[in-house]
């Protein structure tokens, strides 16, 4: 069973085809600028080069069109046509409530994404725009949503919930969803499978650390608690997002420079995080560890306040769960970032940890870079979002 996996952005499409038996991804690729001039595919199949072709996208049908025709070339195409393409999987931001797993689409799927639009205004709708564009050019193939927030939906009314009148939360179902759960998902089980152990009867943290960053609490196989919220806006620093701040600093920055709450959404969401602690060095982590070595005061401040922040949710997590077994680090930070899970863990010797320096800056691999005599084991685990997609997929489909 070949797979497609769909990842849609407003004006970016990713995909990957992947064959469900082998687990092999034998093409992939990313459609970018769709809708903007300068539009691009690039695409490589498996042991192939990678090719890249500026060509007119105004739209997400176009996008699809031309990945299917990339995947379906005669020449480089890994099949030979769209009938060996057995399923589509797509993920999908926000899923409310009303998904606590993933789910074939229909019409009543399509609707409860629709109503998920304002919980994720700038995702939530490219993915439906996806799903459509699908539908059009692949009719009758099945499809499969798989939520960002599903994971999540195992967390306890204490853990969810925000300290607002309950109101908020009954009328428009204000609390906290959490993030990047395919990814979490995927390594809390990748894990335990590396360690031997019963996924069910471990304590994972899983920190998910890339420009968008998210910690998640897993007790016996179920999220207890994750950083993200609402939006994708609270907890850790990130790249350009804030993180947790005290809410009244927004009435502050309003008062003082005259501005409206979309200005200082704004702020928050694509001037602060990293890029804003560090006086608008970069927002790229890797700009930022060259400076922290080179002792720029900038990057060391964005750096120490970064690695601070994931050593404190980790700390209160642990709490959360009553002790931890595992602490996994995932993502473009989490897995190349040595002198960051080495900032982190310095943190951490109350959990019996000490790094394995040779382990900790190796790369692309599952591997545990804390000592044996580590009481809690640390974890280098590179992510799969693609695969862990193609499983559902495959599971509801079969």
């Amino acid at each position: 069973m070949n797979i497609l996996v769909i990842n849609c952005g407003s004006s970016s499409l990713k995909f990957q085809l992947i064959n469900a038996e082998t687990e092999q991804c034998i093409a992939k690729g990313l459609c970018e600028r769709i809708g903007i001039d300068g539009s691009m595919i690039s695409y490589q199949p498996a042991g192939g080069e990678k090719e890249k072709t500026v060509t007119p996208m105004p739209d997400h049908v176009e996008a699809i069109r031309l990945v299917l025709e990339a995947l379906t070339n005669p020449t480089t195409g890994a099949v030979k046509s769209l009938e060996e393409i057995d399923a589509v999987g797509h993920r999908i931001v926000h899923g409310g409530e009303k998904f606590t797993q993933s789910a074939v689409i229909d019409d009543e799927v399509m609707k409860a994404i629709e109503d998920c639009n304002e919980l994720a205004p700038l995702h939530n709708p490219a993915n439906l725009i996806g799903i459509n564009a699908c539908k059009k050019l692949m009719p009758g193939v099945p499809m499969v949503a798989v939520f960002d927030t599903a994971f999540h939906q195992t967390m306890p009314e204490e853990a969810y919930l925000y300290g607002i009148p309950y109101d908020y939360y009954k009328n428009y179902k204000l609390r906290r969803y959490g993030f990047h759960g395919t990814s979490h998902s995927y390594v809390s089980k990748r894990a335990a499978e590396f360690l031997g152990q019963k996924y069910e009867d471990m304590k994972i943290i899983v920190c998910h650390l890339g420009n968008g960053a998210s910690i998640s609490a897993v007790k016996n196989g179920k999220c207890v608690d994750t950083t993200m919220g609402l939006t994708p806006l609270e907890g850790l620093i990130m790249g350009t997002r804030s993180g947790d701040i005290d809410p009244a600093i927004m009435e502050f920055i309003a008062h003082k420079e005259g501005k409206n709450i979309d200005e200082i959404m704004t702020i928050l969401n694509k001037k602060s995080g990293v890029l804003g602690l560090s006086d608008n060095l970069s927002s790229d982590f890797r700009d930022i560890e060259d400076g922290y070595f080179a002792g720029d005061e900038n990057a060391v401040r964005a750096m120490k306040s970064f690695c601070y922040k994931v050593a404190k949710y980790v700390g209160s997590f642990t709490a959360a769960m009553n002790g931890v077994d595992a602490i996994a680090f995932t993502a473009g930070v989490g897995e190349n970032g040595p002198i960051i899970r080495t900032l982190v863990c310095e943190y951490l010797g109350y959990l019996g940890i000490t790094l394995d320096e040779d382990a900790n800056h190796k790369r692309g691999v599952d591997i545990q870079i804390s000592t044996p005599e580590s009481k809690t084991k640390v974890l280098v685990i590179p992510t799969n979002e693609e695969l862990a997609i193609a499983r559902e997929t495959a599971r509801l489909v079969k």
